[in-house]
């Protein structure tokens, strides 16, 4: 039987993942996949304390989660359109227009 506690090292392990994408990688597509990872990271360890405890709260935060992420997806990849169209590029660093 698999306890919630290795759910929660699994969610761990993909959030620490996540996180070394976010930080390492400089390619705005691959950003945005690793923040997703984050997101995942975030949900297991949610449903994992919702099976811990008994609650279901934790399930209807999930479902709260997937909702932003769809539209955090939405944004992203449209920014990253309108990079890839004015800038030629998906490098985070050549992305400097925004700055003062």
């Amino acid at each position: 039987m698999i306890s919630p506690i290795h759910y929660l090292v699994v969610s761990a392990l993909l959030f620490a993942i996540g996180l070394a994408g976010i930080l390492i990688r400089r390619n705005i597509l691959m950003i945005l996949l690793c923040i997703e990872v984050v997101f995942n990271a975030a949900n297991l360890a949610f449903v994992a304390y919702a099976k811990m405890w008994g609650d279901l709260g934790g399930q209807i935060m999930v479902f709260f989660i997937i909702v932003v992420a769809a539209a955090e997806v939405t944004v992203g990849l449209a920014i990253a359109i309108l990079m890839a169209r004015q800038l030629k590029t998906l490098n985070a660093d050549e992305a400097n227009f925004l700055k003062w």
